[in-house]
């Protein structure tokens, strides 16, 4: 491993379980994942079988109870996890935070016969989430949506689009948000839907700048019926559910940026040493070490950033600044990290023959998802000063 991550690779862990579930990822990543990242990632081609293979390993349902199939590790492990994943390839560490997300309703929220009933197969039996709260007029506003649930006997029906989802098209499961009663956010519930309810289909995925092998799709609900047994919390609790399930996703989120970063500072690192100008290694030139440094100190204070974060949630106190400011600063790291990335690798950094363009096209996509940074900002205001006055 290359010196501008080597300490990061030797991180505290607070258990030899932990060191084993660590070593074990970045073999996998070594092995399966790495290897086939470009190629796939060029294609556009999702790695189903790769999450399954997550599945059988145990490693989509890490930071959930063991007694659904969940591995039982705090957030401080799985965090680093998906730092371990993203750095192999966003798409799988991406994906990875996501699928948590989906489940998170379920496993904070839901009754104990839902949990024995859907979790189990969701955690680690080979089923993929995808979670689905924004629509196309409800973006960083989220309470504005309008996807309804009517009820209909003992069951609902759903009508309406969502977007930008995550596994779209793909997904086994989903999370739900929809309107059961009036406008603002206490109107709204949520619900645990099939991927192949009947009435529920999905548009083209989007064409992205970066990412093209994670599929990003809008949703259509066209009279999806639903159990209630499927609602997950009480009616008018899913917007409370939502948010709860951001302040964690924004972790997962925090963390891939990192992983993300750390693979692009790998990559310079690695040429600086083998590129030679004038006789001797560019990483000779102290202007070149100077872009080194600050890019493995950005990935160590925000690797600090997300543990602290992850910390306070596994000890049961508030964490939401905490978690807003991990995503501002490692996604906002991230795009800096990548982007100096290119330059040190100079003309070879503007060609698709590396990774270090792919990498800055994926570092932008990580300062929009799960709030952008401008919504992290408000978040993190609001808990300095209050909300604002009108």
């Amino acid at each position: 491993m290359p010196d501008g991550t080597e300490d990061g690779t030797d991180r505290r862990l607070p258990t030899d379980e932990a060191r084993a579930l660590l070593a074990l990822v970045r073999d996998i990543a070594r092995r399966e994942i790495a290897p086939r990242a470009a190629e796939e990632e060029a294609a556009g081609q999702f790695p189903r079988e790769l999450f399954a293979l997550l599945s059988r390993t145990g490693l989509l349902g890490l930071p959930y109870d063991p007694a659904y199939g969940g591995g039982g590790q705090p957030y401080e492990v799985y965090l680093q996890v998906l730092e371990e994943l993203a750095a192999a390839r966003l798409t799988v560490g991406l994906g990875v935070s996501v699928h948590t997300l989906a489940c998170h309703a379920l496993a904070s929220s839901g009754t104990g016969e839902q949990r024995a009933a859907h979790l189990p197969a969701m955690l680690t039996g080979g089923l993929l989430g995808a979670y689905c709260l924004s629509e196309p007029s409800a973006g960083s506003d989220a309470a504005a949506l309008r996807t309804r649930a009517v009820r209909d006997g003992d069951a609902w029906v759903l009508d309406g689009t969502k977007a930008w989802i995550t596994h779209g098209g793909v997904a086994d499961f989903l999370t739900v948000m929809a309107r059961t009663g009036g406008p603002g956010p206490r109107g709204i519930s949520a619900f645990l839907v099939p991927g192949d309810a009947p009435g529920l289909t999905a548009a083209p995925p989007e064409r992205k700048m970066g990412m093209s092998g994670s599929p990003t799709a809008q949703l259509h609900f066209d009279g999806v019926r639903v159990p209630d047994a499927r609602r997950l919390g009480a009616e008018g609790q899913g917007f409370t559910l939502a948010l709860a399930a951001l302040d964690a996703g924004r972790l997962g989120i925090a963390a891939c940026a990192v992983g993300l970063a750390r693979a692009a500072l790998d990559l310079a690192v690695a040429h600086a040493r083998e590129r030679h100008q004038f006789g001797r290694p560019v990483a000779d030139f102290q202007g070149l070490r100077f872009l080194l440094a600050d890019m493995a100190t950005q990935i160590e204070a925000g690797r600090a950033l997300y543990l602290e974060a992850a910390r306070l949630r596994d000890e049961g106190r508030p964490y939401g600044r905490a978690a807003a400011m991990a995503k501002l600063f490692c996604s906002d790291a991230a795009m800096r990290v990548t982007t100096d990335a290119v330059q040190v690798l100079g003309g070879y950094g503007y060609t698709a023959d590396f990774p270090a363009e792919r990498y800055l096209r994926e570092a932008k996509m990580l300062q929009i998802v799960e709030g952008t940074n401008q919504i992290q900002r408000v978040v993190i205001a609001r808990h300095l000063v209050g909300p604002e006055s009108r």
